[in-house]
Parts: C-alpha cells; structure tokens; sequence
C-alpha cells in the first residue's frame, strides 16, 4: 500500500524502494526481500488492491433486484477507490501502459474479473425484466466500466479535489435510463 500511497503523493515515477522503506521505517534492503524488483512492488500492490475491492464488491450479491445489486456495486466501488488515491495515479501512468507488460497483464485480469461481476448483474437484470432486453451483457459492462474509469480519471486529473462517493448518484442518473427495461420491454 506504501507503493500507491506514495504515487498518489509523489507519482509513480519517483516511486523507488528507497521511498518504499522510508516510508514504512525500514531498511531498503529489506524491501528487495519481499519483491525481486520495483516492478514485483507494483504488481503486488495491484494484487492486494483487486483482492479487497473484489471482496469488498462480494457484498452486492443475493436476492436484491439487479438494479439495486448494480448501483450498490458502484458506489462500493467508487467509495473504495476514493479511499486509494495511488490506485488511480498507477492506473493512467506509463508505469501501467509503456515500462511494465506484467503489470499491464494484472490490470487486465482484474478489470475482465470486474466486467465479470457487471456482465453477471446485466444478464440477471436481463432475465428479470429490470434491464432491456436488446442490451448485450458484455458490451454493457465494457461501457459500464469504462464510464467508471473516465470519472476515476477526472478525479484524478483535479488532484482528488471533489470526494469520489459521492459520484455515484450522478452516475446512476447517467446509467439508469440507458439500462432499465421500458413498459413495453419487460419480460411477460
């Protein structure tokens, strides 16, 4: 965590083993004894985040409609990135996009997991009648999930200036009329 804090402060550039220890009052060596390489930090800082988050995301699953299953997603999520100013600093750097294909590889298998638990919830929603029926479950959650990432990226491009949590309701009025099943669309 010490990894994504720091490239919240200082960017991920400067984020160096020796700033990793400092940070956390230990020895630079000793950093090389967890991780083989700068690179091994990122990626298991990526690893503990998508860890959480997915567990804190486990908690939208049951009975709920899948309206209310997607909106709770979202504001977990949001609340949970807003509290991890790192993570988004990592995500548009091009430690992610140009220096590290592993870590770019990590990205991806978390984000396909992410859609995942989306396309899961649409194709529900789908099936019950809450959402359109013309919707396709996986482009639905790509786009889902790219409406997320543009507003990580706002935040992050204003220095964190606005509380991301509380974005969720304008996201919901902004996803709601393009999902929500019509009158004339529910299923009989």
């Amino acid at each position: 965590m010490s990894a994504l804090d720091l490239s919240a402060e200082i960017g991920t550039k400067k984020v160096t083993a020796q700033a990793i220890a400092d940070r956390i009052g230990i020895a630079q060596p000793t950093v090389f004894r967890h991780f083989k390489n700068r690179s091994a930090i990122f990626r298991g800082a990526m690893e503990w985040i998508a860890n959480a988050l997915f567990g804190v995301l486990e908690g939208v699953n049951g009975d709920a409609p899948a309206d209310e299953r997607l909106r709770k997603l979202l504001g977990r999520q949001l609340a949970f990135i807003g509290k991890r100013r790192g993570v988004a600093r990592l995500l548009f750097s091009d430690r992610l996009h140009l220096e590290d294909p592993e870590l770019k590889l990590t990205v991806r298998r978390i984000m396909e997991r992410y859609m995942g638990h989306l396309e899961a919830i649409v194709r529900d929603g789908i099936a019950s009648g809450y959402f359109r029926r013309s919707l396709d479950p996986a482009e639905t959650s790509r786009f889902i999930a790219a409406t997320v990432q543009g507003l990580v990226m706002r935040w992050s491009i204003y220095d964190f200036e606005f509380p991301l949590e509380d974005q969720v309701d304008a996201l919901w009025r902004f996803l709601e009329p393009a999902l929500m099943a019509e009158a004339g669309d529910k299923c009989s």
